[in-house]
């Protein structure tokens, strides 16, 4: 069983007032492939990046960090991507993006996925006109093969401008979506929903498995029978840049560990939900 997250990658320059604290590889689906291969599991990265010095320095980081990185495209027309996070007082980061790709996006050959391979993809990656041809591509091989696809929309308020053109593709990626981990925020942008009954609602005739997270508020799973609350202990945030992506490889890391494929997900009873989600707030702690 191997695990594949597909996504945007970029470099992080983060802001603490006006002063650049650091300099980080990230990416959403990038920091939980870190995540996942620091603690050894077999992960390999689907994505692109220029070839140019921030794009050899994400790769070095990949390679240092024991994430796979054969099926990253290299484009020679334009520049790798660049972000730059400024912290407010709550340690919650906004983001400003600066980006330079190709016409021809993701031009690699994608994996040959085995059943009960592990795919996760999400954000505005997922949705982007200029790469969603080559995304749906892609589900479309995992899925026929038998892969467990978990989508994270990660939907954030800047695409709101947008979301009547969005929604009908963000239903089309729950279609492919075995389980689905969306926050409270993600499914009040893009549903209008404040509440995880009313999120399973619109995302049950789509998907088979909804976590939702709700921040201090705990983490709910619903399924078609399954309905549960788990409490999270505060903590006082050094800042929350990628609690969300640690928390998704957290997910990845318990059913990879346990073993469980895709017809096994539907049947897990709420005790190994119960210990897939601890060992998913645990990682996001301590993130």
């Amino acid at each position: 069983m191997n695990i594949y997250t597909v996504g945007e990658t970029l470099l992080d320059i983060i802001f603490k007032g006006v002063e650049p604290q650091t300099a980080k590889p990230g990416g959403s689906a990038f920091n939980a492939s870190v995540t996942l291969g620091r603690l050894g599991a077999p992960i390999n990265f689907i994505s692109e990046t220029g070839q140019d010095k921030v794009g050899d320095l994400i790769l070095e980081f990949m390679k240092e960090n024991g994430v796979k990185a054969e099926f990253i495209s290299r484009y020679p027309v334009g520049h790798t991507a660049i972000a730059l996070a400024f912290l407010n007082d709550k340690s919650d980061a906004e983001y400003e993006f600066y980006k330079d790709y190709p016409a021809q996006r993701l031009e690699v050959e994608f994996p040959e996925f085995q059943k009960d391979d592990l795919l996760m993809f999400g954000s505005f990656y997922a949705l982007n006109p200029g790469i969603r041809p080559r995304v749906k591509e892609l589900l479309e091989k995992a899925d026929r093969a038998g892969a467990t696809i978990m989508y994270d929309p990660n939907f954030r308020s800047s695409h709101l401008p947008e979301r009547d053109d969005l929604v009908p593709v963000i239903r089309e990626n729950l279609g492919f979506a075995t389980l689905v981990r969306a926050s409270d925020e993600d499914l009040l942008n893009i549903f209008d929903t404040d509440n995880p009954d009313a999120a399973w609602e619109k995302i049950a005739p789509h998907s088979d498995v909804m976590i939702y997270t709700a921040n201090a508020n705990g983490v709910y799973l619903r399924s078609p029978s399954l309905s549960f609350h788990m409490e999270v202990e505060g903590i006082e945030p050094l800042s929350t840049i990628g609690a969300g992506d640690t928390f998704n490889a957290g997910l990845l890391y318990g059913i990879w560990k346990r073993g469980y494929g895709r017809e096994q997900i539907m049947k897990l009873d709420k005790n190994q939900w119960e210990e897939i989600i601890a060992t998913a707030i645990q990682f996001s702690r301590e993130v």
